[in-house]
């Protein structure tokens, strides 16, 4: 009889892991598209407050309404880390847990449990792993990780669509 696969660590939510987290699972869009939304605001805003006699606080709350959306493009990865810095559950020890049935995450802020049955796309990156599942997405680092872990996901890869993984939204 083989023995079935359990692994488990602790690590912490710190700053590192979250700059690693949107380093590995984000592509960062500096194109026109992605400012399509400040530059209308923007614009919308202007032409208010110079073509129109409405409010100009309005116009100009649009106008700067898009000024910020801009920052927010720009400054994509330093905000999104900041805001997870001031969650709750930074700081946090986490318990990851792997095995044959299931990746669990337990903390005091959250107890997931992601069976593998339920997962759509298992990526591997330069530094770990992205689970993509039907509430959302992960990212396992890999640093986190012995050689068997690592391991006992590399089999799990071939098992996931290819036409999953071509389709993903990272």
């Amino acid at each position: 009889m083989t023995q079935l696969f359990s692994y488990s660590t602790r690590f912490i939510l710190d700053k590192n892991y979250f700059i690693e987290c949107f380093e590995q699972s984000k592509s960062i869009d500096y194109s026109w598209q992605a400012y399509f939304k400040a530059i209308f605001f923007s614009t919308f805003g202007a032409l208010l407050v110079l073509f129109t006699p409405i409010n100009t606080y309005a116009a100009w709350f649009l106008f700067t309404l898009g000024i910020i959306d801009a920052l927010g493009v720009y400054y994509q990865k330093p905000w999104w880390v900041t805001r997870q810095m001031l969650s709750r559950a930074s700081g946090s020890e986490v318990t990851l847990t792997l095995n044959e049935q299931s990746i669990i995450s337990h903390s005091f802020y959250i107890d997931e449990t992601i069976l593998w049955a339920d997962i759509s796309l298992l990526d591997k990156t330069a530094k770990g792993w992205i689970v993509q599942h039907a509430k959302g997405k992960n990212y396992i680092s890999s640093s986190f990780l012995d050689d068997a872990a690592n391991e006992f996901l590399m089999q799990k890869l071939p098992t996931f669509s290819v036409d999953a993984h071509d389709s993903k939204n990272v």
